[in-house]
């Protein structure tokens, strides 16, 4: 049954949603390859490939474009990461990504160059660059 449900899951997300984009800030000229992404986002490094500082946003659970990029960018899914972060805040060794809505995402983004985040790639406006889509 939950594998089941998981497949519809992905099948109903990757319906909904066509693309996902990586944006930052349009200062930002660092390169990302898909480890540094999942790095940053698992809370394993905290830093942008140049060593500045990186603040990760998330956007809210439960939505679609979480869940995709949760598969696409991170190879996990929704659950694993839960799972994933509930260990690491309970041993005190890491705090999740801040979760926003997708028009909150644009504009930290767009306005802080140290925030990178993910929104559906329809949302993308020109106040911020994107880097890479899923």
């Amino acid at each position: 049954m939950k594998r089941l449900l998981f497949a519809a899951t992905i099948l109903f997300s990757a319906t909904t949603i066509a693309e996902v984009a990586i944006i930052v800030h349009p200062s930002n000229s660092n390169t990302f390859s898909d480890s540094d992404l999942k790095n940053l986002y698992l809370g394993k490094k905290k830093t942008f490939p140049d060593g500045s500082e990186a603040i990760p946003l998330n956007l809210e659970e439960g939505g679609d474009g979480r869940t995709y990029f949760n598969q696409s960018a991170l190879e996990k899914s929704d659950a694993q990461l839960k799972a994933y972060w509930s260990k690491l805040v309970f041993t005190g060794k890491g705090t999740p990504p801040k979760e926003v809505t997708q028009d909150e995402m644009v504009k930290l983004v767009s306005s802080n160059p140290s925030t990178i985040g993910y929104v559906d790639a329809s949302a993308v406006s020109d106040a911020v660059k994107v880097i890479k889509k899923y």
